[in-house]
């Protein structure tokens, strides 16, 4: 594979790397190396997999293989990401001290890598603001956010500067910038396409107007991680360079291991880290982590006279009291007919992101209550919370696995009438309701496999499909 690289980039990228530009150039012409990162909440580490050296649940595949037909993949069992950028857990590691109940915030979060990996990094006591502008990619994220499983987060659909109004509110925030991707070039050609100087320099302006605008909702000695998929310094070191000069910022020096390849820069006394493919397998990617020195400190937070958050009836939490593993570490709150579990102990700065925020989703959706019933949610039979005890397990093989993630019928053995929690290899999936000789499935519509099945149901096609369960 040859790339036609923007002229103007090569000049750029030789007067950047020197010497090393052949090697790079070459590196680029390579195939993208594909890499996961595993849930251990789900599944237990592969053992046979050639690891990310700069995370402990980080592997790369040796091919590409179709990840829809993998119902591991649809569990939440694992999430494809990109390995350079799977750098984020030393900056979280290094910098903060994840044992805390922490509010952080992931800015630019879908379609959820980093925040499904900052979920993992994180206490239970922790709580997450999975946030993102567009709203079509903000349904997405929180779909990935609720096949992880987690429960701490809340995801939103926010432009940064409303978030920026929740002064003092994080103790981290994640910025993944939206950037011109030139780390992405091999992976992604429209990248290529739409680059240009002119387009460099947008991006530039608009990720320091974003910094400037989600500023002030970081705390005092709180922690900002910045992160683009570029290379030029424009976006990059020359940002936090800037940031520097307008905000009490210092910089957070990394430490990194030689056999990582990873390449340590430094402007104006900020430090930022940087990953070439020539020197790691993965893409192009920026990362630098900043100490905020002074600022304003949040308010105290009150309970709202008229909170938006109601509490449920005693009946309604009965419906379900026996759901999840650790009732009380969760308040379960009524909107509509749906109820949902919020993490307890962070129930007034809850109040507030619903009041000020357009929040998306939230904690884990339980169950739809109608007239004393209650039919349980999908985002529960995918949650690490679930109570193993709650229902009965229906667990199925490949082919059946596919067909319920296709929405079609299948049947359920040795299953008695009511919910059955359909799994694969120990992970769940979703919901089946048996009646007597037939199961209706309610895996939801928007999530379902939409490829045809007929070729990899075949029996000769089966026993090849890739599942990382096997790995």
């Amino acid at each position: 594979m040859s790339l036609e690289l923007p002229v103007s980039f090569q000049t750029r990228m030789q007067t950047q790397l020197g010497e090393a530009y052949p090697a790079f150039a070459e590196a680029l012409a390579q195939p993208s190396p594909t890499s996961v990162r595993v849930n251990q909440a789900k599944m237990p580490l592969p053992t046979t997999l050639l690891a990310v050296p700069w995370t402990q649940t980080g592997f790369y595949l040796s091919a590409r293989p179709s990840f829809t037909l993998d119902p591991m993949f649809h569990g939440g069992a694992y999430y494809v990401q990109e390995a350079s950028s799977m750098f984020l857990e030393q900056a979280l590691r290094q910098s903060v001290d994840l044992s805390q109940p922490l509010a952080v915030l992931d800015l630019c979060g879908a379609p959820g890598g980093k925040s499904t990996h900052i979920a993992s990094l994180l206490s239970e006591d922790s709580l997450l603001v999975a946030n993102e502008v567009i709203k079509p990619r903000a349904n997405i994220l929180a779909e990935n956010i609720q096949k992880w499983g987690s429960g701490n987060v809340v995801v939103t659909n926010n432009d940064p500067s409303h978030i920026g109004a929740l002064t003092g509110f994080f103790d981290v925030m994640v910025v993944d910038a939206p950037c011109s991707g030139e780390g992405m070039f091999r992976k992604d050609p429209d990248a290529m396409n739409e680059w240009s100087e002119a387009n460099v320099k947008l991006c530039s302006e608009r990720q320091r107007r974003i910094l400037m605008d989600v500023w002030e909702a970081l705390k005092p000695g709180g922690v900002l991680i910045y992160s683009t998929c570029t290379y030029n310094l424009e976006e990059n070191e020359e940002n936090l360079a800037w940031l520097a000069r307008q905000q009490d910022a210092e910089a957070i020096t990394l430490q990194l291991q030689p056999d990582w390849g990873v390449t340590q820069t430094k402007l104006e006394g900020m430090h930022g880290y940087r990953f070439y493919p020539h020197q790691t397998q993965g893409e192009g990617f920026f990362l630098a982590a900043v100490g905020k020195t002074d600022g304003e400190e949040a308010r105290t937070f009150k309970k709202s006279k008229r909170p938006y958050l109601v509490p449920a009836s005693k009946q309604e939490k009965a419906l379900v009291q026996d759901w999840l593993k650790e009732p009380k570490s969760w308040e379960l709150v009524k909107h509509k007919e749906v109820l949902r579990a919020l993490p307890a102990n962070w129930m007034l700065e809850l109040e507030q992101l619903y009041e000020n925020l357009r929040v998306v989703y939230g904690g884990i959706e339980v169950a739809e209550v109608m007239k004393n019933n209650a039919k349980p949610l999908p985002a529960l039979a995918l949650s690490q919370h679930l109570s193993p005890d709650a229902f009965p397990l229906g667990e199925v093989d490949l082919a059946t696995a596919l067909k319920f993630l296709h929405r079609e019928d299948i049947s359920l053995e040795n299953s008695a009438n009511g919910w059955v929690l359909v799994s694969f290899q120990g992970v769940p999936l979703g919901w089946g309701k048996k009646l007597q000789n037939r199961v209706n499935n309610h895996y939801p519509k928007e999530w379902r496999i939409r490829m045809s099945l007929d070729e990899a149901l075949k029996p000769e096609n089966l026993a090849n499909l890739f599942t990382l369960g096997n790995q």
